[in-house]
């Protein structure tokens, strides 16, 4: 009888805040790969074979990579009991690009998964954020046989603005990918109290 009070009085009931993140990038950044390793469900993936049509898929850097995402990739991460995070990984190729006006409607931010190897390929994630006005952290994916980039250095070859977050993680560790995800949330905090500071100026 009293643990039923307490859901009553919503004790041991609460529904905690969802959020909507968006985990992007290039064609084989490693975006399936860090939504699986976060997610406390199984994640929900639409893998496919590459195709087979030549130059329809660049596999330079990645000759391993042997399926591309098409749709989505979906996840859930439990931050703390008040605040869940929904992650929805987009395709990497331009020929998917369509779906992603509608993966970012509600997101509260991105994260932009770059890797060294093929650095460029994040540029258009870049680019659609930043014409958006989506606060997002750029997210070095550190693989073992790789030489490590300062963030700095990573900051200044994507010419990012001032303050964008750049971080280095391996997105096949949970521990890592989730501080990516605490990360993202702190800055979109701490952007949205530096805009609520200027209005009060204003």
């Amino acid at each position: 009888m009293d643990s039923v009070r307490s859901d009553r009085n919503g004790g041991s009931s609460r529904i905690p805040v969802a959020l909507k993140i968006l985990i992007a990038g290039g064609f084989g950044a490693g975006k399936t790969t860090m939504v699986g390793s976060v997610s406390e469900i199984r994640p929900l993936q639409t893998e496919e074979v590459l195709t087979g049509a030549e130059g329809a898929d660049d596999v330079s850097g990645v000759e391993a990579k042997t399926t591309t995402t098409v749709t989505m990739d979906f996840g859930r991460i439990t931050i703390t009991e008040d605040l869940q995070l929904y992650l929805f990984g987009t395709p990497g190729q331009d020929r998917f690009w369509f779906l992603w006006d509608e993966l970012s409607q509600g997101a509260l931010g991105a994260v932009v998964l770059a890797d060294t190897r093929r650095l460029a390929d994040c540029f258009p994630s870049i680019d659609y954020f930043e014409q958006r006005g989506t606060p997002f952290v750029v997210a070095v994916n550190c693989f073992d046989s790789d030489h490590r980039f300062a963030p700095d250095a990573v900051a200044r070859a994507l010419d990012l603005d001032p303050g964008v977050p750049v971080v280095l993680f391996d997105a096949r560790d949970q521990v890592a990918a989730r501080n990516v995800l605490i990360e993202l949330v702190e800055y979109v905090a701490r952007r949205q109290m530096a805009a609520a500071g200027s209005r009060a100026r204003a």
